[in-house]
């Protein structure tokens, strides 16, 4: 369970525990130690999927030679430089060539993270971001994922094609008010509920025009509606098209057991068994992402701190929304990343 009391951290990159406790006049408190041991802080790592991309996001990784390399080890799967696509706005846009990036991205931030010493317990990822959490746990292999991860973006951007639609935050909406809002405004349009991100913002997906709907049915009820930087409703019908070729996709991926949990988005429920892994990864593009349920799995196995490794900072957000008075951190940068190592001195509310 998550910590309630004021706790500061320090790291022990040698290996020998040194755990201590200390009082203030503030309150209780305790000291833990990053490192090894059974007895020390439990960390999870968090990958954002499409949505929390921005131009320029993989520059910073470059600069560390962890993250560098696997930038250039993605670049040399893909056939471009993924820094430079990710520099172009246009090319951001278009779902084929942001999830890769994306998911270079998340990857990179993970091994900077590694590489400076923080080890992990557990891990899950946004949609998208299931993929790296994967392979930041040794179940699937890095090169073989992002080939998927292609395929992936390329049959998602063929369906969106085929049958546009869009993604909309529902701000102050449960997910079951949400799911009411889906049947009033769906009208024989696709739209349902697409991702249960929090107690109080639900992401729903469908054809524009019920999209366009839902958020004025939100509105009316005095919720808020923001757009999602997406090409089109994902975990919704709309993807069908694309599912055939996404399973086939991951089929062909080679499932190992992982170093640490997995808990994937259809289900919201840690997992080490790979035809588990497996098969809840093939059917979550038409799925909802469970992302509440995730986080307060996570929370109730014992994770203290949520890192979220990748750009933007919107899941370490979500997981203090889900799980009040949980650490949580955004690291999108090689110095955010030493910084989190080597200064932990941090206040947990």
């Amino acid at each position: 369970m998550p910590c309630n009391l004021r706790c500061s951290y320090r790291v022990d990159t040698s290996g020998v525990p040194r755990p201590a406790q200390t009082a203030r006049a503030r309150g209780p408190s305790c000291t833990r130690t990053l490192g090894r041991g059974e007895d020390l802080l439990k960390i999870a790592a968090l990958f954002p999927g499409q949505g929390s991309q921005f131009v320029g996001m993989a520059d910073p990784w470059v600069e560390h030679p962890a993250g560098r390399a696997v930038l250039v080890e993605a670049s040399d799967v893909l056939g471009y430089d993924v820094a430079e696509a990710s520099r172009d706005e246009k090319q951001l846009a278009d779902t084929a060539i942001v999830q890769p990036a994306l998911f270079s991205c998340d990857l990179a931030a993970f091994r900077v993270l590694e590489a400076e010493g923080l080890k992990f317990h557990m891990a899950a990822g946004h949609s998208l971001g299931e993929f790296a959490a994967l392979v930041a746990a040794g179940a699937i292999a890095f090169r073989p994922a992002l080939e998927a991860v292609v395929e992936r973006g390329r049959a998602m951007h063929d369906a969106a094609e085929e049958a546009p639609g869009r993604m909309t935050a529902l701000i102050g909406i449960s997910p079951e008010q949400a799911a009411s809002i889906c049947e009033t405004a769906g009208r024989g349009d696709v739209l349902t509920v697409a991702n249960e991100n929090s107690p109080k913002q639900t992401v729903v997906s469908g054809t524009i025009a019920a999209v366009e709907r839902a958020e004025e049915l939100a509105r009316s009820r005095g919720a808020k509606a923001v757009r999602l930087n997406v090409a089109g409703g994902f975990h919704s019908p709309l993807m069908q098209p694309a599912l055939a070729q996404v399973r086939r996709a991951v089929a062909r991926l080679a499932f190992d057991f992982p170093r640490f949990p997995v808990v994937p988005n259809a289900s919201g429920r840690p997992s080490t068994h790979p035809s588990a892994l497996r098969d809840l990864l093939s059917r979550h593009l038409v799925s909802p992402v469970r992302w509440e349920r995730s986080m307060r799995a996570m929370a109730d196995d014992g994770v203290d701190l949520f890192v979220e490794a990748g750009p933007g900072e919107v899941l370490a957000k979500l997981a203090k929304r889900c799980v009040p008075g949980i650490r949580a951190v955004p690291v999108g940068t090689p110095d955010a990343a030493k910084e989190l190592v080597e200064e932990m001195g941090v206040i947990v509310t």
